[in-house]
């Protein structure tokens, strides 16, 4: 369907939260036949001897299984944009249980850059800050999370260790905010798809601004796109070359603020569980968490930030956060500063060598 701006987005990625907790067919469970494949993909590498970041989805056979996750990646990009894949075995040493998540991200698509450091799958745990001191992301914190998307097609957590309490995900649908929005305050969309400023929080490439511009909703091709994360937008204030928010942008945020809560959906992490999420359709969220004392038991989730051949293509303006824009490109992620100079010759060219496959 061609949408545009003023179109009411009719797909299965428009959802409300409490449709979906009625109806919780979002939770896929590991069937016996495929835990006993990803084993033997598993005992394949290590008689290989490759480091788990060198894996190839070729190193890493799935012949059965692989095409449900080609269904699983459809529904990620056509679909509801989410799903939680549940019951991996946390019975392996810790980096078996990376190399497994690997092998199963390499499936979906290429890994793309975290950080400044290059860091490819990260780990998600407390690292004793809140998140106004980490100055860039909160996943090293306890604290809450607000809602977000991340800089890449599709964002990937492995639950190894729940808290002692709290740590409650919440997702939501970037597409019926966008309806919502239309619906309650049609005089706001225009400013939806009109520029904010988005802090880079630290990342910025030598010689690249500090804050870039980029609209909150956008539409390619007849392909929606809603990538927003307010925490960006509110930290750029800081900075004296951006602009003031205008009312009406002010506005835009506080309603956002009360539709993420009206219309989100509450998801329990258990380990063994693999939560997927499509970063241009789904905003993610996370509840204050109270961790153990004890180093060996406390909160650790395992990311993937994943660039996937079945992508859509963006709107103009997200070349600034994702480099290359095309549908099934090798795009997003944070460079790392090792790479800095390759990226900006390559972004000068406008191109891509590598295609996601």
């Amino acid at each position: 369907m061609n949408y545009n701006k003023r179109s009411v987005v009719d797909a299965p990625f428009a959802w409300k939260g409490a449709d979906l907790a009625d109806k919780p067919d979002w939770l896929r469970p590991f069937s016996a036949d495929e835990l006993a494949e990803l084993d033997a993909a598993l005992q394949s590498v290590k008689q290989l001897g490759l480091a788990t970041l060198n894996v190839t989805r070729d190193d890493f056979p799935l012949p059965r299984f692989a095409p449900a996750l080609q269904r699983i990646a459809q529904e990620l990009e056509t679909g509801r944009g989410m799903i939680m894949l549940r019951g991996l075995p946390l019975s392996y040493t810790p980096e078996e249980l990376r190399l497994i998540y690997w092998g199963i991200g390499a499936h979906l698509g290429t890994a793309v850059s975290q950080n400044g450091a290059g860091e490819l799958l990260g780990d998600v745990r407390d690292a004793g800050m809140e998140v106004e001191e980490t100055k860039r992301r909160g996943s090293k914190t306890s604290g809450e999370l607000p809602f977000h998307a991340d800089r890449c097609d599709i964002v990937g957590l492995l639950c190894v260790r729940k808290a002692k309490s709290g740590g409650l995900s919440r997702i939501v649908s970037a597409a019926q905010i966008h309806n919502e929005i239309l619906r309650r305050r049609p005089d706001l969309i225009d400013v939806c798809y009109a520029d904010w400023h988005n802090s880079r929080q630290g990342d910025e490439a030598p010689g690249e601004t500090r804050a870039y511009p980029k609209p909150v909703f956008g539409f390619c091709e007849g392909h929606f796109t809603g990538m927003f994360s307010p925490v960006y937008i509110r930290t750029a204030q800081a900075f004296p070359e951006v602009p003031r928010l205008t009312q009406a942008q002010k506005e835009v945020l506080e309603l956002f603020d009360a539709l993420t809560e009206e219309l989100c959906l509450h998801m329990t992490f258990e380990p063994g569980d693999i939560q997927l999420l499509n970063n241009h359709l789904i905003y993610h969220a996370r509840t204050r968490y109270e961790d153990y004392p004890e180093s060996d038991r406390k909160r650790l989730l395992l990311r993937l930030w994943l660039a996937v051949p079945g992508s859509r293509p963006l709107p103009r303006g997200y070349e600034l956060l994702f480099g290359d824009i095309s549908a099934g490109a090798v795009r997003g992620g944070v460079p790392s500063r090792e790479g800095w100079r390759a990226v900006t010759q390559w972004r000068a060219r406008g191109t891509m060598s590598t295609a996601a496959g």
